[in-house]
Order: C-alpha cells, then sequence, then structure tokens
C-alpha cells in the first residue's frame, strides 16, 4: 500500500502528469492553479469534489423528500435533523482519535462507507423514529468524515497545506451547486420515484467517492509522546476558547443563506430576484479568490491577523446591510452589494484562518482529535446561527446587525491573543 510521510510529504508525491494526459495541457492548468500540481492531490480532490456534489443533492432534497414522499410533519423533519446534528457532533473527538492512531485515509473512506449505507437506507423510512435513527448515523458519519479529513488535508497539503485547504474550498462551492441543480430537477419532478432516486443517487456518490480514495496515500500516524495524555484536546484551554471563537466567527456561515435573503425579502425595497444574485455574487467571488487569499496565511500569527481583518470586513458588511433597510429599491441593491462583497472578503479570510489555526495549535501526533473538537465548535454555530441571527437582525433590525458585526470584531481580535497565549503555555507541543 502506498504511503505518505506526515513530515515531510511533499517529498515523497509524484511531482507531474500520469500516463496518457498532454503533458502541456497538465502544465498549464497546474500553472493556472485549476488543478492541484500533484496526482495524490488530485486524487484526493477529485474523491472530495464527488461527495460533495452528494452532499448539494442531499441538502437541497432531503427536506422536502421527508415530507413531500415519506409524508412526516415539517415540525417532525425540523426536530429530526437538528436532534441529528447535534448527536453528530458527539463523534468528532473519539473518530478523530482513531484517525490519529489507524492512519486518516481509512477512517475518512469508513466514514463515507457509513453514510452511503445510512442515506440509502432513508428510502425504507416510514416513521419518526426511524428517520431520527438515520439521520443520526448520517450525522456521526459526517462528523467523523470531517474530524479524519482534517489530518489528510494537512499532509497531503504540505509545504502549504492551507493553499491546498482553499482549493479544495473553491472546489466545494462549485460541487455543491452542481448537486443542488441536479436537485432541482428532482424538486420539479416532485415524484416518489424521484425522490427515492435522488437519496440513492446520493448514496451511490458517497460509494464513488470512497473508492476514489483508493488513489490517495495513506497517512502513517505519528507516533504519540511516551507518557503524555492519551486526550490532550480535552487540556489544552489556549485550543479550547480558539474553538470557541472560531465557533463565533463561523456564525457568518448562516448569514448568507438565512438572514440576507429575509432581510432583504421582508426589510427592503430590492425585488425579490436580488436575492439569487447575492448568492451568486458570493459564490464567483470566493471561487476565483479564495486561493489567492490563502497564500499569505503562512502561519499561525500570520492567520491570527487575517481573523483580525475577518472581523473588521463582516462588520462592514453587516453595517452596509443594515443600511439598506431604509434606503430606496436601487439604492438597497447597491448597498447590498456592497455589503456582500465586503462580507465574501471577510468569509475568505476567515476560512484561511480558521484553517491553519485549527492545525497550527495543534501537535503532530493528535491531529484528528483537535479536529473533531474544532469541528464541534464550528456545528455548535451552524445550530444556534439561525436562531440567533433571527432574533437580532431580524428581530431588531438594524441595530441587530450591527450587534451582529460588533460580536464578529471581538472575537476577531481575540484570535491573535489566543495564538500568542498557545505559543507561551507551549501546550499544543507534544510532551
Amino acid at each position: 500500500m502506498d504511503t505518505i510521510s506526515r513530515r515531510r510529504p511533499s517529498e515523497q508525491i509524484e511531482p507531474t502528469a500520469g500516463r496518457g494526459v498532454d503533458r502541456g495541457l497538465m502544465a498549464w492548468l497546474v500553472a493556472r492553479g485549476l488543478i492541484p500540481e500533484t496526482s495524490p492531490k488530485r486524487a484526493f480532490a477529485v474523491a472530495t469534489f464527488i461527495s460533495l456534489i452528494g452532499k448539494g443533492l442531499f441538502m437541497s432534497g432531503a427536506a422536502l423528500f421527508f415530507t413531500r414522499s415519506v409524508g412526516l410533519p415539517v415540525a417532525q423533519v425540523g426536530l429530526a435533523l437538528g436532534a441529528a446534528a447535534l448527536i453528530g457532533l458527539a463523534a468528532g473527538v473519539p473518530v478523530g482519535h482513531l484517525a490519529d492512531r489507524y492512519g486518516p485515509r481509512e477512517v475518512f473512506r469508513l466514514t463515507l462507507f457509513v453514510q452511503a449505507l445510512a442515506v440509502a437506507g432513508l428510502v425504507f423510512v416510514r416513521s419518526f423514529p426511524s428517520l431520527v435513527a438515520c439521520l443520526c448515523v448520517v450525522e456521526l458519519a459526517v462528523s467523523a468524515g470531517t474530524a479524519a479529513r482534517g489530518p489528510l488535508n494537512r499532509a497531503l497539503g504540505a509545504p502549504n497545506p492551507t493553499h491546498y485547504r482553499s482549493y479544495l474550498r473553491a472546489l466545494n462551492n462549485i460541487a455543491i451547486g452542481c448537486g443542488a441543480l441536479a436537485a432541482g430537477v428532482v424538486l420539479q419532478l416532485d415524484t416518489r420515484t424521484a425522490y427515492v432516486c435522488l437519496m440513492l443517487g446520493t448514496a451511490v456518490l458517497f460509494l464513488a467517492s470512497a473508492a476514489a480514495c483508493s488513489r490517495v496515500p495513506s497517512v502513517p500516524p505519528v507516533e504519540a509522546p511516551v507518557g503524555g495524555n492519551r486526550w490532550p484536546v480535552l487540556k489544552d484551554k489556549p485550543y479550547v476558547v480558539l474553538t470557541v471563537l472560531d465557533g463565533i466567527m463561523s456564525i457568518q456561515n448562516q448569514m448568507l443563506s438565512f438572514a440576507l435573503p429575509l432581510w432583504i425579502i421582508g426589510h427592503t425595497d430590492a425585488p425579490r430576484w436580488f436575492v439569487g444574485a447575492s448568492v451568486a455574487v458570493n459564490t464567483a467571488i470566493v471561487v476565483c479568490l479564495q486561493v489567492r487569499v490563502s497564500r499569505g496565511v503562512v502561519d499561525n500569527m500570520s492567520a491570527g491577523r487575517t481573523m483580525r481583518r475577518a472581523g473588521a470586513a463582516l462588520l462592514l458588511s453587516t453595517a452596509l446591510i443594515a443600511v439598506a433597510g431604509g434606503a430606496p429599491g436601487w439604492v438597497a441593491m447597491v448597498v447590498v452589494l456592497l455589503g456582500v462583497v465586503s462580507f465574501t472578503v471577510g468569509e475568505l479570510w476567515y476560512a484561511a484562518a480558521s484553517f491553519e489555526l485549527s492545525f497550527g495549535l495543534a501537535p503532530e501526533h493528535a491531529q484528528g482529535q483537535y479536529s473533531g473538537l474544532f469541528a464541534i465548535g464550528q456545528g455548535l454555530s451552524n445550530a444556534i446561527g439561525p436562531p440567533v441571527l433571527g432574533l437580532l437582525c431580524l428581530g431588531w433590525g438594524e441595530p441587530g446587525w450591527l450587534t451582529v458585526g460588533v460580536l464578529f470584531l471581538v472575537a476577531g481580535q481575540f484570535v491573535p491573543l489566543v495564538v500568542r497565549w498557545s505559543d507561551r503555555t507551549r501546550t499544543h507541543s507534544p510532551g
């Protein structure tokens, strides 16, 4: 079995195109940043792209499958989705520990197989208890996969994993968009057969992603120090604080999909179609600039400074969006567009800094369990984000948007302090 060293992975990856491929075209694509420069990176990017198309299918069609095809009440479906998401967070740290001990590629592939089986099992759901059971397995596998995928990103992406992760994030937007478009066809058909095909298609995509992972080199685990703590992440106070701050910052993930559309439609004179236009602008900027923005994030301190800038950009975006509430239609459109651009810049800075810090402050031998804890913070923010944004932005109006922006600003300002705290106490070092 091919392996890749976690200490110096860049030296053990074949450097260029494979057989039967036009080397000139491959070199051009690599030079433009359209594909990664090594075959293991490309293989993992393909596996990730396939799984994210499945994620896009599931995200866009699952709720309507449960209500329109299975016939369950909306309230029960919402409760099941929320409960499963919270339960799924419990898998992060223990599965991350398994990835540290047995290798992240093997654990990640296993989580894809489990996701495929659990999603396929949703076809047989007929009641609320069976829905909760299947969704819990799905979410546990998703959370476990996130914890295992992190160390794999880190090892394959060396010597600049943040740059590689930014490429994958841009790919993420494209893949989920493709899945959403495919789900749109199913939603338009609105038949039991179409919904079943959506679920089974999602399961097949997860299986295909697991198969594609066979071309990704195995990453051997790093030996833990003798006499060290088995669960160092639970005693790493700076990292726990960082997880909390990152969770606050990641509430911004819900702004564009939840708060902004409702604000545009219910509180401004901008036309309804502008909701889709604002999302399209955000997606285009992320796809075009995520990799470029990540180039300046090369260590913990640069990531801390970038997170500080992200907080300021997010405050500016919320202030602009708040101003649109009392403006005429065309003015509201211009101001919201400026707010979306500022928001996207903050989002790009946040994503690059967050990834660098999540691994830069973690010891080599415990990357998986640290990644699992970090994912818990982001998962909780996804759960509390909609109600918090609904209360502040939609309930309070303009002052609420400013309050959220100040929250982002303050959280971002504290991150460099936590980085220095972690470096000073050295709790992230093996020992």
